[in-house]
C-alpha cells in the first residue's frame, strides 16, 4: 500500500462507522441482539481501520 492508500484508509473511517454503527442499531430493532451484546463490533470495526491505516503509511528510509 502507498501512502495515498493510507489517506484513502482515514478518508474512509467515518463513512465506515457510520454504516456499522447503522447496521448495528438495525440488528438491535429486528433481532432479539441489543447494542449492549453488539457494541464491540464497532470496536473491531475501528481497530481494523486503525490497521490499515497504518499498514499505509509512509515507510521508513532503507539504509
Amino acid at each position: 500500500m502507498s501512502g495515498s492508500e493510507g489517506s484513502l484508509a482515514a478518508a474512509i473511517r467515518g463513512p465506515i462507522m457510520l454504516i456499522v454503527a447503522g447496521a448495528l442499531f438495525a440488528l438491535a430493532q429486528t433481532t432479539p441482539y441489543g447494542i449492549r451484546s453488539t457494541w464491540p463490533v464497532l470496536l473491531i470495526a475501528l481497530g481494523l481501520l486503525k490497521l490499515m491505516d497504518r499498514m499505509g503509511g509512509p515507510k521508513p528510509p532503507q539504509g
